[in-house]
């Protein structure tokens, strides 16, 4: 393999590395986690989700479960009982994989009702960067969670634009070859 060759293919590593890096792991609830005493609305508000992100839910298995919502009445109504996914492991990831809005509720009895749900909206890895918009639920806690989790940051946005303009330079490169 020639010394160009290598280049290329050096190139191409580098942009699908890059375009996987772009992605952010949010850790649900912050430091507290997917927890009754999480305040969801302060911390969703604190978040900014883009597709290819990952929601990463921690608890304790047995005392909780994540519970995927088929859509905003369900959410607002906390119906848990038709289910799109039912997750129980204690550190289950779900990854936003398309734009749009999805919901989230504990599958615990009355959890739900306690303000143990969440809303997220995943805007398209190319679109403007806002937080995921929520709703008032009815919790009777009011503790204040601190992301400690990357989101999507101005740093994953510059990865992003490297890896179009890394993608964009090799497309060139392969086309002065082949013409």
């Amino acid at each position: 393999m020639g010394a160009f060759q290598r280049t290329l293919l050096g190139l191409l590593a580098a942009v699908i590395v890059m375009k996987h890096a772009s992605a952010a792991q949010h850790s649900v609830g912050g430091s507290q986690g997917w927890d009754q005493s999480t305040d969801f609305n302060s911390w969703v508000s604190s978040q900014k989700f883009k597709v290819g992100d990952q929601l990463v839910f921690k608890y304790s298995q047995g005392l909780h479960s994540v519970v995927e919502l088929t859509s905003e009445s369900a959410y607002k109504n906390c119906d848990i009982s038709t289910p799109l996914n039912s997750l129980s492991t204690g550190k289950d990831v779900v990854k936003l994989d398309k734009p749009g809005t999805r919901y989230f509720a504990c599958g615990t009895l009355g959890h739900c009702a306690q303000g143990m749900k969440l809303k997220v909206t995943a805007t398209a890895v190319d679109a403007p960067s806002t937080p995921s918009p929520t709703s008032p639920t009815s919790s009777s806690s009011s503790s204040s969670a601190s992301p400690t989790t990357v989101s999507s940051t101005d740093t994953s946005a510059a990865l992003k634009h490297i890896a179009s303009l890394a993608s964009i330079i090799l497309s060139g490169v392969v086309l002065s070859i082949c013409f």
